[in-house]
């Protein structure tokens, strides 16, 4: 070796030591390119195979880091070629493998992208919006997760104290804790309400303070229903995921429930002649739900002869139940006025009678 390139320079390092740095670097990032892209290249032909989509994905988008990474290790093993003293060799070695994380993490936030897309894409979480919210925070809080360790791997390799720069975050997150308390408890309803699905988007509901209507959407802060005034509800999730709630769209058939009430002046076989062809009536319509029907006389109210009419419609389709309610209420008043009697209406009767006055004084 020319003796010139054994003259020390800066650093404590020969000529021939800086120029076989930045050789190596040349050399890294060559080399580490090409045998990258030559990993990337079998790899796709393995998941082309597949029908799978998922894994071609996975190999697009690990292209980048898997380069960055090739280019990490092949640095790594030039080094022990320099000679480097120990001073320089113990940094460079360290920065070496913090920057390897830095590429491992890199492919695990890409497989996390990946995983959260394909599961968003899913036929189960497109007929569940609010789950798919739910995977993108899910996603969003792995790579932030992901990035702090990372970066205090990063600085701890750097030889940077890392103690005290992790009781600073612990702390820094208890008071983040203790001042965003809402904003957690809302996000973690938000992760309830998706987990457990009490409510869906366009769903019918009655939450526990009475509020009624379709729900509009579910965000990770609050859950925003439109009532049928149509203005917009907005309710915390966490106050939400802890409330009662009352679902109309998973129902499986509509109840419906009222009282019949007919004249006193009806008599006992009329009033059989009358529940009969209630029965009647609600029985020979297809959408009725023959399984269970109730049509008992119950009361002899203060007015009337009240019967009870309970049956269901055999669907979950509201519209429908409307003109189904309305042809069975017809049916009704139809079989009662048939049978010679009526409707009663809430009625009183007066008793009025004379009552003697005063006896009149005899003139004089």
């Amino acid at each position: 070796m020319p003796e010139p390139l054994l003259t020390m320079g800066p650093w404590g390092l020969a000529y021939w030591q800086w120029i076989g740095l930045g050789a190596a670097f040349v050399i890294a990032f060559v080399t580490g390119r090409v045998v990258a892209r030559l990993i990337i290249v079998v790899a796709r032909r393995i998941t082309m195979a597949t029908e799978a989509r998922w894994d071609d994905d996975l190999v697009d988008r690990l292209a980048r880091p898997l380069r960055f990474i090739g280019k990490i290790v092949v640095g790594r093993v030039l080094l022990p070629v320099l000679e480097l003293p120990d001073h320089v060799h113990e940094p460079m070695l360290n920065v070496l493998l913090a920057l390897f994380g830095v590429g491992v993490v890199w492919c695990i936030v890409r497989l996390v992208d990946v995983v959260i897309g394909h599961l968003a894409a899913a036929d189960w979480a497109v007929a569940r919006p609010a789950s798919r919210g739910l995977l993108t925070l899910a996603g969003r809080t792995v790579k932030f997760v992901l990035v702090i360790f990372a970066a205090i791997a990063f600085l701890g390799a750097l030889g940077l104290p890392v103690g005290s720069l992790l009781a600073g975050v612990g702390i820094g997150g208890l008071a983040l804790a203790f001042g965003a308390k809402q904003t957690v408890e809302n996000l973690f309803g938000a992760f309830a309400l998706g987990v457990d699905q009490p409510l869906r988007e366009g769903d019918l509901v009655r939450t526990e303070t009475g509020i009624l209507g379709h729900v509009e959407a579910v965000g990770l802060r609050s859950t925003r229903i439109r009532t049928f005034d149509r203005t917009i509800v907005s309710l915390p999730n966490g106050r939400l995921a802890d409330s009662q709630i009352e679902t109309f769209g998973l129902r499986d058939r509509i109840r419906l429930h009222t009282m019949v009430g007919v004249v006193y002046s009806t008599t006992a076989s009329q009033l059989r002649e009358i529940l009969a062809g209630i029965e009647r009536v609600l029985r020979a319509d297809r959408r009725t739900y023959k399984q269970e029907l109730v049509v008992k006389l119950v009361k002899l109210g203060d007015s009337a002869f009240e019967i009870e009419v309970m049956t269901w419609y055999d669907d979950e389709d509201f519209d429908g139940f409307r003109g189904w309610r309305q042809d069975m209420l017809l049916g009704i008043v139809d079989v009662i006025e048939k049978a010679g009697s009526a409707l009663a209406y809430p009625t009183q009767t007066l008793d009025v009678r004379g009552v003697p006055g005063p006896h009149p004084t005899p003139r004089t």
